[in-house]
């Protein structure tokens, strides 16, 4: 048996059981208790296995399902849509490149309602964006 540890591993050691779970299993968290559905900070959310930028606090409203909601993706390129006819229903299921993020649904404010798993999510707040080296968005939270 090769002792080499393989990509599923070294998400695991870098994620924690419930990132992992959501992420990589097309998992759900629970409706409230998770880190960002009542987040009212300024700032960028971005996928917690690459680190692309994926959402915008600008873009976040709250829908009362318990889970974190945007109008629009930041980027729209980082994110793809998927048939999901998963649990008896038909949804579009949101993925960045390396793992599940949450769904999308037509009924938000403007038409779209991004709901994503927090534990997809880390978010980077507005005063460290340029540390983060993601400084070409702190354009975007600057009053004019």
């Amino acid at each position: 048996m090769s002792s080499e540890k393989t990509d599923a591993d070294h998400l695991k050691e870098r994620l924690d059981p419930e990132q992992y779970r959501v992420t990589q299993e097309c998992g759900t968290e629970p409706p409230f208790l998770n880190a960002y559905w009542n987040n009212k900070k300024a700032g960028i959310y971005v996928d917690v296995v690459s680190g692309k930028p994926l959402f915008s606090s600008l873009d976040k409203f709250d829908s009362g399902t318990g889970w974190p909601s945007f109008t629009k993706p930041l980027e729209p390129a980082n994110l793809a849509l998927r048939a999901d006819r998963s649990h008896f229903m038909e949804r579009t299921e949101v993925r960045s490149r390396d793992c599940h993020l949450g769904h999308v649904f037509d009924d938000g404010p403007t038409g779209k309602r991004y709901c994503i798993n927090s534990a997809a999510l880390r978010f980077i707040p507005a005063e460290d964006l340029e540390r983060a080296g993601y400084g070409e968005y702190l354009r975007l939270f600057e009053k004019n």
